[in-house]
């Protein structure tokens, strides 16, 4: 006797099932999960797949495959709801729809398992003693916050063991972001206070944060300590700017998730805004799988809003309040079902008039835009960067990336060189040359050549985006999504170094070496905390990394050879004081060459109009110094 499939295996399935709430499962071939589901009353609800009548052509592919099915019975419909959000995440079956790219989003944490508290960017389980404030969108959406945050409550940012190891304020302290409790400037007492106040303006207090800072700024002026009521200025400004670099700040929305919907060509875009504390905290696009065939196109968007907003808060923390542009299918039993998980009521609304209305459009807006960029995407250069993403395990495809080299002969005239790089290929108006100009540095030594060059790289970076922090204009501080360092472990290492110090160490850093044989083709790349690992030879984002490496090279090489040549034709008189141009041309005129003035005795050389008996001797020394 032939086994049983298709419908045919459902009907006999359903009469042993229960009439509970559950969840079943859909298996194909080699026990291949198609599909998971849930049900007030598994009995009612499986047989619907055996009377043949089907919504799509999806649904009847899905019956005519199944090969096996499998069942588990819940307490209620709600806990049948979460088993089933767990299930689709673990399996991800291919007739559900399917949350893509789903990882964890950047937090802000402060810190208090040391007597001076640590602010600083936390992704994960909240493992660490301390306070979270979050989620961001993003880590560009944290970055703006920390850089506010540091300036306005001067936090430190550096590890235990740098605290622990500073003998002398840093450079973050000279900028102005960090109070330098590690060298006493601030007792751990005042600093306990700065800590609180940032406490309070992530939880939505900044209007009373602010008013207080103004209370101390007007005192301190009428006690006559300017210095002091700059200080306070400075830091009102600071927080004030959060409302000029956030799109969107709302009156009336303190804390809520907004999702707007736009589907089209069988393809979904669900974009999502966080706003915590009155704030806006940046904002993603999600580009869910619709399994081939879709839904009933009367339920679909509603269909697709619910399994996504299941599917994203499995693991995620739940606000008071999400907003929607499409009222999400069983929209009360999944907000009793997000209740039960947060312990606390949770409304999903789709707002009609006001400024919610307003959010849930601008979300619309971006939503449908996103969508369009992504469907007209299909360009070699965007393929590459997707698997410049998947290969050094960015969050996303970079939109900028920065690769550096040196270049020198025998540490003379030594360049550092950066190209950017990004969707639309090289920018060369992005270039920069760096000459290096360590004097304490041993010729030939590269790692002090990195590390000058990315110090004056990120030091301006740093020092651009706290000046457009308190202009409110943004600046021109642009921020690579990737840094490449021609080199190995021991480069990645200095760099490392230097962007931990500066406090932007969030910027993915990988090292490309050649080969044992310095042989194209067998790059190795080094990533921090990780082993060295090579692209398969013949893969196309190899090439693209040699691309850029080798364009990195060739700049840096191309500077390096101009300011030789410069070296070349500069002349030595230009190097001795007291000799200006009219006292050059006149010596040139009488000896022939800047050889020729070399060779001149004190007393023919004082004969030069315009030439003085100690000028004629400086230059005579000069020429015979060591």
């Amino acid at each position: 006797m032939a086994p049983l499939r298709g419908a045919a295996l459902i009907k006999d399935e359903v009469r042993r099932l229960p009439d509970r709430p559950g969840v079943y499962r859909m298996m194909g071939d080699d026990g291949e999960v198609l599909y998971v589901g849930k049900a007030r009353s598994l009995k009612k609800r499986v047989i619907q797949y055996a009377q043949g009548r089907f919504h799509t052509q999806r649904i009847a592919h899905m019956v005519d495959q199944t090969r096996s099915m499998e069942f588990v019975t819940t307490r209620t419909e709600t806990d049948a709801l979460l088993l089933e959000i767990n299930l689709i995440k673990q399996l991800k079956p291919r007739f559900n729809v399917l949350l893509r790219d789903d990882k964890s989003f950047p937090e802000i944490v402060i810190r208090r398992e040391h007597p001076a508290a640590q602010l600083r960017k936390h992704r994960g389980a909240h493992t660490i003693k301390g306070d979270y404030f979050g989620p961001f969108a993003s880590a560009n959406a944290v970055n703006k916050t920390l850089n506010t945050l540091q300036k306005a409550f001067l936090l430190r940012s550096c590890s235990d063991s740098v605290y622990e190891s500073r003998t002398r304020p840093c450079m973050l302290h000279q900028i102005k972001r960090c109070a330098a409790p590690c060298t006493g400037l601030v007792s751990i007492e005042d600093y306990a206070g700065l800590v609180e106040q940032a406490g309070d303006f992530l939880r939505g207090k900044s209007r009373a944060v602010i008013a207080r800072m103004a209370e101390q700024m007007t005192a301190a002026a009428e006690e006559m300590e300017f210095e002091r009521a700059a200080r306070l200025r400075d830091r009102i400004r600071a927080l004030a700017s959060v409302a000029q670099e956030t799109s969107i700040n709302p009156e009336t929305v303190d804390e809520a998730d907004v999702f707007a919907l736009h589907a089209e060509g069988g393809q979904a875009c669900v974009q999502v805004f966080f706003f915590r504390a009155g704030q806006n905290w940046g904002n993603r696009a999600y580009f869910p799988k619709i399994p081939q065939g879709g839904v009933d196109k009367s339920d679909e968007d509603a269909d697709v809003m619910g399994a996504f907003l299941g599917q994203f808060y499995d693991d995620k923390p739940i606000p008071k309040l999400i907003l929607v542009n499409v009222e999400p299918a069983e929209c009360g039993l999944i907000a009793e079902a997000f209740a039960q998980k947060s312990g606390r009521r949770v409304e999903i609304a789709r707002p009609q008039r006001g400024e919610k209305k307003g959010l849930v459009q601008h979300a619309f807006t971006n939503a449908r835009e996103a969508l369009g960029r992504k469907m007209a995407e299909g360009s070699a250069q965007t393929k590459l960067l997707a698997q410049v993403c998947e290969a050094f395990g960015l969050e996303a495809p970079p939109e900028r990336i920065e690769v550096y080299d040196n270049s020198h002969i025998m540490g003379t005239n030594a360049v550092g060189g950066m190209i950017v790089a990004g969707p639309e290929g090289f920018q060369k108006s992005q270039y920069r040359k760096f000459n290096i100009k360590g004097s304490d540095l041993t010729p030939g030594d590269d790692f002090g050549m990195m590390k000058e060059v990315l110090r004056r790289r990120f030091g301006r970076l740093v020092k651009e985006e706290e000046e457009g922090m308190l202009s409110g204009k943004g600046g021109e501080a642009v921020r690579p999504d990737l840094v490449l360092i021609d080199g190995g472990m021991g480069q990645v290492g200095v760099v490392v170094e230097i962007m931990a110090d500066l406090g932007v160490d969030d910027i993915p850093v990988v090292g490309v070496a050649k080969g044992p044989d310095r042989d194209a083709g067998l790059e190795r790349f080094y990533i921090p905390g990780k082993p060295y690992f090579m692209l398969e030879p013949k893969s196309p984002v190899l090439y693209y990394l040699q691309r850029l490496r080798d364009e990195a090279h060739r700049f840096a090489i191309g500077s390096h050879r101009t300011r030789r040549a410069m070296d070349l034709k500069k002349n030595p008189l230009d190097e001795i004081e007291g000799v200006g141009p009219g006292r050059k041309r006149a010596l040139l005129h009488a000896f022939g060459s800047a050889r020729g003035v070399s060779r001149a005795s004190v007393e023919d050389l004082a004969k030069v109009e315009g030439v003085s008996g100690p000028l004629a001797q400086r230059i005579h020394d000069f020429f015979r110094k060591g």
